[in-house]
């Protein structure tokens, strides 16, 4: 990355079931300049996802090969699929000027603070409590038992993480949640 870039990178990190799809979103209606990344993923695509908009969905194998030749700024793990950020084109976006935004898990939000620094505005999004988070997870009715108590472990973890980032938005009640992130997403575009 040359030291020209102008754009601006704002990263949003929340455990699955707290709201974050949705306030990105009404982020997106709200801020058209905000250009979403798209990762590369492993996992199968969910019904409404577009391959190439939602994420780029890829074979274990051709994933494995982009990985092996160094080509993800970030990659990761997650429930048992494999996750990843091209470097090309973030690289090219910020040069270009952009505000890029990302939705990021721990891990990859960490890759992002290590390259990019105080680059990187990482806003995290806590629910109220983990027992709001379940009922929120068993009511989107898409996760086996055993996928939902990976995803309740993994978002504990997250939650021991949630005052390490630059901004911390408790989403209790999503019109306050949205407000606070629209009002911080202000700030850092200026």
């Amino acid at each position: 990355m040359s030291k020209e870039a102008t754009g601006k990178i704002i990263v949003i990190v929340a455990p699955s079931g707290t709201g974050k799809s949705t306030l990105i979103k009404r982020l997106k209606d709200d801020f058209p300049i905000l250009l979403e990344s798209v990762s590369y993923t492993t996992r199968s695509i969910r019904e409404g996802e577009t391959n190439g908009k939602s994420y780029f969905f890829v074979s274990k194998d051709d994933f494995l090969e982009m990985k092996s030749k160094d080509e993800f700024l970030e990659w990761a793990l997650v429930h048992g699929n494999y996750y990843g950020t091209s470097k090309s084109f973030v690289s090219q976006k910020l040069e270009e000027g952009e505000f890029i935004l990302f939705d990021l898990d721990v891990q990859g939000t960490d890759s992002f603070k290590d390259y990019f620094g105080d680059k990187a505005n990482v806003i995290f999004i806590a629910p109220p409590s983990v027992e709001v988070l379940e009922q929120r997870l068993r009511g989107r009715g898409t996760e086996s038992e055993e996928s939902l108590q990976v995803r309740l472990t993994n978002a504990r973890n997250e939650l021991k993480r949630q005052d390490d980032f630059d901004f911390k938005i408790i989403n209790d009640d999503l019109e306050r949640a949205y407000k606070d992130l629209k009002n911080i997403v202000t700030r850092i575009l200026g």
